[in-house]
């Protein structure tokens, strides 16, 4: 592979990798991995000095087997028709294998946000969502956009406002688009849903006592010793996430470098030194690494890469000495790292799934939205009241007084977020048992990604077959 990496082509090749282990018409198989519609768009925009600047920007739709179609925006340099096509495609996949009834999409658009002011961002974000609007890409039934590499709730809510000034009255206006501010309707837990996804998908293999004797690792997440590369919103959360579960985070690396300490280190004691000093490097009591990627190959039980794609490859892939790998980012590995893995018996929890609680989340904000109404809000009190109710009969009846955060723990019914959490929690557990079930009924499939594209596309077949498109 002399010619440029294709991140869509890599995503074609393990898609026919897996479809080999279906039985579905190769026809149908076409139908599914291409991309239904790309909308690629220029616009110009008036620079805060008075000068104009074209802006490039994307909207893919990947597939339209459920509707809406669900997916990110990223605001980057890089941005690139082939990437977008190839994140879009792995939404479709991802969103099936939990079970969250929406197509792939994917935006973008191609800029270092660093280098423009709010103001420019905020005419850039407008004037794309009206681009959006004007082709019909965005609304609560078609398309639903979220954040991404690069954006967050402020992107959101300029969407937001500019959709819902351009259809005025129109009552699901809010389900247009997703991971906004609490206030404008979006939903407790979106935040570090991703992260905390990666941490209850991780932590479900670890509790597989057959896989975890393959690895040569006890059962459960305690004691184990993490990597995690990146420290925005998905790395930090996954961090945090497994260090409160008892897990040691004996390295992290970010792209200025990266350090280790075989005690630990304490996340957000590293955070606050990053936002202090600009570096994670010369934290107290850590080691630094000679360069950012020596992380990646340090010995440790669990990796979870949770940056940029492509960061372990045909190249470093021989180096790494992790027993499980977590993709938290997309596309981290490239195939030649698979297929190392795959000889070694290293175990790569595939990002496809394990990144999906972000739209996981997404789906119960949408929900949310189209409802307008809390979660939690109809039935929190009268939980509360009914465990009231039986604590007293059961310490009328025993004697006894229940005392303490025991109690507390007991009479306490779900708020928002303890439902958001509980939802994300049901969700990867399952997906996690389906592809593992899948992967253990054919011993053929070489590893859990093809096992998780199996899932997928059996489950995105049956739904187009099932809608009589293919009579």
């Amino acid at each position: 592979m002399s010619h440029k990496y294709s991140f869509f082509g890599a995503v074609e090749r393990s898609f026919d990798k897996a479809a080999k282990f279906t039985k579905w018409d190769k026809g149908l198989l076409d139908q599914i991995r291409q991309c239904n519609a790309v909308y690629q768009m220029r616009f110009p925009i008036k620079r805060d000095d008075g000068t104009i600047e074209v802006i490039e920007a994307y909207r893919v739709q990947h597939s339209h087997h459920k509707t809406p179609c669900k997916g990110g925006i990223r605001f980057a340099a890089e941005v690139n028709q082939d990437e977008v096509m190839a994140l879009a495609a792995l939404m479709t996949y991802k969103c099936t294998i939990v079970d969250v009834p929406f197509g792939g999409a994917k935006g973008g658009i191609r800029i270092d946000p660093k280098k423009y002011s709010v103001f420019e961002l905020e005419k850039i974000t407008r004037r794309y969502t009206s681009e959006l609007i004007r082709k019909k890409f965005i609304g609560p039934g078609t398309d639903v956009p979220a954040p991404d590499y690069g954006t967050g709730e402020r992107e959101m809510s300029w969407i937001l406002d500019t959709y819902t000034a351009m259809h005025p009255g129109e009552i699901d206006a809010a389900g247009c688009v997703t991971g906004k501010p609490i206030s404008q309707g979006g939903v407790r837990g979106r935040r570090e849903a991703t992260g905390l996804g990666v941490f209850f998908g991780i932590r479900e293999v670890c509790n597989m006592p057959e896989i975890m004797k393959k690895l040569d690792l006890s059962t459960g997440v305690e004691g184990k010793r993490v990597i995690v590369q990146g420290l925005g919103n998905v790395g930090y959360h996954s961090a945090k996430f497994f260090q409160d579960a008892g897990a040691k985070i004996i390295g992290l690396a970010e792209y200025e470098g990266a350090i280790w300490s075989n005690d630990g280190l304490d996340v957000d004691a590293v955070f606050q030194h990053r936002k202090k000093t600009g570096s994670i490097l010369n934290f107290p009591g850590a080691n630094n690494f000679e360069k950012s990627g020596d992380a990646l190959e340090m010995e440790c039980d669990i990796l979870i890469p949770a940056a940029l794609e492509n960061v372990i490859d045909g190249k470093n892939a021989p180096n790494v000495k992790a027993k499980l790998i977590g993709e938290a980012a997309n596309g981290p590995l490239t195939p030649e790292a698979d297929e190392i893995f795959s000889k070694k018996g290293i175990i790569v929890v595939p990002d496809m799934y394990l990144n999906a609680g972000g739209v996981t989340v997404s789906y119960f904000e949408w929900l949310k939205n189209l409802s307008h109404v809390r979660y939690g809000r109809l039935e929190k009190r009268f939980t509360e009241n009914m465990n009231t109710h039986i604590l007293g009969q059961i310490e009328e009846l025993s004697g006894k007084k229940v005392k303490g955060p025991s109690r507390d723990m007991i009479l306490h019914g779900p708020d928002e977020v303890d439902l958001v959490y509980s939802g994300l929690e049901e969700t990867m557990i399952n997906a996690t048992r389906e592809i593992m079930d899948t992967w253990q009924e054919n011993p053929d499939i070489p590893d859990m990604r093809t096992a998780a594209y199996v899932v997928a596309i059996n489950k995105v077949a049956t739904a187009y077959a099932e809608l009589g498109i293919f009579p």
